[in-house]
């Protein structure tokens, strides 16, 4: 808890200093309250970072373009602290925004691509769809695989991934 006190500290510091200093559509305030989120994110107060993740979404869409990849990553955001709170129709709302972007946005084996499919996967995981999420995790693990190294420590996340669900499943022997 230490640690996550010190970074609030810093993070909001940073956050005081462009509230006064920049516009309140500057990115850079987007940033500040993405990092505070993350901050209450891992400490697990996901309503907290939520409303931190609103804010940084609200300030990237006055400023960037709709499809622009930084707006992309906001949603995954959002996204998650629904899936952490339960609310996995409002997860899957926020991850096929950053879906639709990324898809339009980046190149088909992009690796922030095979992230968002897994999100999704997780998703459909935590509600117990697990042919669903399957299905997204090996189009996640495709998409990296042609983008990362065979032996990228990035890969590990799919895998356990598909394993996990094949031992929810009961299917011991193919997780």
């Amino acid at each position: 808890m230490g640690e996550h006190s010190k970074a609030l500290e810093f993070y909001e510091e940073a956050l005081k200093i462009r509230d006064k200093a920049l516009p309140s559509h500057h990115p850079d305030l987007a940033a500040s309250f993405s990092n505070i989120g993350t901050v209450y994110h891992n400490m697990g107060d996901y309503a907290k970072a939520l409303e931190l993740y609103d804010k940084a979404n609200e300030v990237l869409k006055k400023t960037l373009l709709p499809n622009h990849p930084y707006l992309a990553t906001s949603y995954c955001n959002i996204g998650q602290a629904y899936n952490n709170m339960g609310d996995y129709a409002k997860a899957l709302e926020f991850y096929d925004k950053a879906l639709k972007i990324r898809e339009e946005a980046l190149s088909s084996n992009h690796p922030d691509l095979g992230t968002v499919y897994n999100n999704i996967g997780l998703v459909h995981s935590n509600m117990g769809d697990y042919l669903k999420a399957l299905e997204l995790y090996g189009k996640a693990r495709q998409i990296v695989e042609k983008a990362l190294t065979p032996h990228h420590p990035d890969l590990a996340t799919f895998y356990n991934n598909i394993g996990q669900v094949y031992y929810n499943m009961g299917n011991y022997l193919q997780a």
